[in-house]
């Protein structure tokens, strides 16, 4: 989060720009190396492959991260055109009155009455200069950037938003502007603007990889959403709610939720999902009984803690969703191939669940050659406060086509 254009947004799902560079640089092929990231986030693969000095792909489904990945993609347009279109804003932001009607009860509660009517202004303001330029898109997320720092809400590590915990010195909005302009624009003008390879990013789901030609993509490095019962439909609500795109919880699925993959019991309502359908897909074949076995402790457990968390739904639905992502791969990829997930395992209730293992039986089934799993680090060994205490671990696994 240190390294130039990495920094302009701070995501919760990423992995070091550095060593995504490393693994392009020392990946040999007898053709040019044409990378691809189907959860592509905040585009950290493909801004690293530009660095690399190679043409990249990515898809993302997160429709509003996706704005972020593409404006972090316009690193390389014109500074200068960027600079006139934030004095713009801020020039047409102080002719206004701002009004904080509309405004959802979480933004409300999140930014003083003084901060949130100077914030209106500088929204509004972005919507009057509004057009298709890299320059505006920029100045979008630079607004964006400053939101968490003006408010007086605290931020948990993984960037759920509270409220009742709130921040001792949020910052103003004029030095939380400034500091997002000077940062992205002093990036712009040390990275760029030199010629650099393309990087072409879709709006678009990991299950299709639709938008991404069969048989073009020789190296995949991407870190998937993990079965951990993270909601990264929520990572952004509060973005999402003070640029009026949605106006409370209820909004996110038919937003968010409902293109991504299912990695998080918000993800798997009972109503909507029926666990038998799920397991009888045929892309579970290879990992069929074993899966069974655990969704159903899984349901056990449940009907003992309340029934709110559906966690043997979610589990069967994750794994029938990343069959359908090996299956894609292997549609858009060569051979020869390489792919890298960076990936956890995961216990919910404290049931194991043998990622790793079943990743290697989905990816070998989808008609990939041979697999491996490189440890980067233990997970769930602090066990203070913890729920369950079973080890958990975290790395690489390496793919080959």
């Amino acid at each position: 989060m240190t390294l130039p254009v990495h920094r302009w947004f701070r995501y919760s799902a990423g992995f070091s720009a550095r060593w995504v560079e490393n693994v392009i640089q020392g990946f040999s092929s007898d053709v040019p190396v044409r990378v691809f990231d189907p959860f592509a986030g905040s585009a950290t693969t493909l801004l690293a492959a530009q660095r690399a000095g190679v043409e990249s792909w990515g898809t993302e489904a997160h429709p509003f991260v996706y704005r972020i990945a593409r404006a972090k993609l316009a690193w390389n347009s014109d500074a200068t055109a960027y600079k006139d279109k934030i004095q713009a804003i801020q020039r047409t932001a102080l002719t206004l009155t701002p009004s904080l009607e509309g405004y959802p009860d979480l933004i409300l509660n999140c930014f003083g009455g003084a901060t949130l009517e100077g914030l209106d202004r500088l929204r509004r303001a972005l919507e009057i200069e509004h057009d298709e330029s890299p320059a505006f898109e920029l100045a979008w997320l630079t607004l964006l950037t400053t939101l968490r720092k003006v408010s007086t809400a605290g931020t948990a590590q993984w960037q759920y938003i509270l409220p009742n915990k709130p921040k001792r010195s949020p910052q103003s909005i004029e030095r939380a502007m400034f500091d997002a302009f000077t940062m992205i624009y002093q990036d712009m003008r040390i990275a760029g603007p030199a010629f650099s390879p393309p990087a072409h990013l879709f709006k678009s789901d990991a299950r299709t990889c639709e938008g991404i030609a069969t048989g073009s993509i020789n190296l995949v490095i991407t870190s998937p959403p993990y079965p951990n019962n993270y909601d990264y439909a929520d990572a952004t609500r509060l973005e999402m709610s003070f640029m009026r795109e949605i106006s409370g919880w209820g909004d996110l699925h038919d937003k968010v939720r409902k293109y991504l993959m299912r990695s998080c019991s918000q993800h798997t309502p009972e109503k909507n999902h029926d666990l038998r359908e799920i397991l009888s897909a045929p892309e579970l074949d290879s990992i069929r009984d074993e899966i069974q076995k655990v969704c159903a402790q899984l349901s056990e457990i449940r009907a003992t803690k309340g029934g709110k968390k559906t966690y043997h739904l979610m589990i069967a639905a994750y794994f029938r969703d990343i069959a359908l992502v090996w299956l894609a791969l292997r549609r858009v990829c060569t051979t020869p191939c390489r792919v890298c997930f960076v990936i956890g395992d995961s216990a919910p209730y404290g049931v194991y669940v043998p990622v790793i293992e079943w990743m290697e039986r989905l990816a070998l089934a989808a008609g990939f050659s041979d697999c491996s799993f490189e440890k980067t680090r233990d997970r769930n060994i602090k066990w203070k406060n913890r729920k369950h205490r079973v080890p958990l671990q975290e790395g690489r696994f390496w793919v080959r086509g």
